[in-house]
């Protein structure tokens, strides 16, 4: 069995943690949006996870953790997938389109 180097071990713990917060995240945005959550589609949710996994990674944490998902009103997060599908499609450079979604968070704080 190979040895996992430090660098390696660092990489997939930085990852995990990279994937949690935006879970959490989402887990919270679900439970506040109630029934229009059912209107977002699996790919919604992937485009969402994915966009909020490069925000949490240029935010700071304490910025991060101001963030009031739950309180995300439902064209906020719509506002959030599109940018997300528009980096992911490479129409927006993604610097840009973490800036837009890290302005709408920060209103959530």
């Amino acid at each position: 069995m190979p040895e996992v180097t430090s660098d390696e071990r660092g990489r997939r713990v930085f990852q995990i943690h990279k994937e949690k917060a935006a879970e959490d995240a989402i887990g919270k945005i679900r439970k506040s949006q109630g029934v229009d959550w059912k209107v977002f589609t699996s790919t919604d949710v992937e485009i969402l996870k994915y966009i909020l996994e490069e925000t949490w990674v240029s935010l700071d944490r304490d910025s991060w953790e101001k963030c009031a998902f739950s309180r995300l009103k439902r064209s906020e997060l719509e506002s959030i997938i599109r940018i997300g599908n528009q980096v992911k499609r490479r129409e927006m450079r993604e610097d840009r389109g973490i800036e837009e979604v890290s302005r709408i968070l920060s209103t959530m704080a």
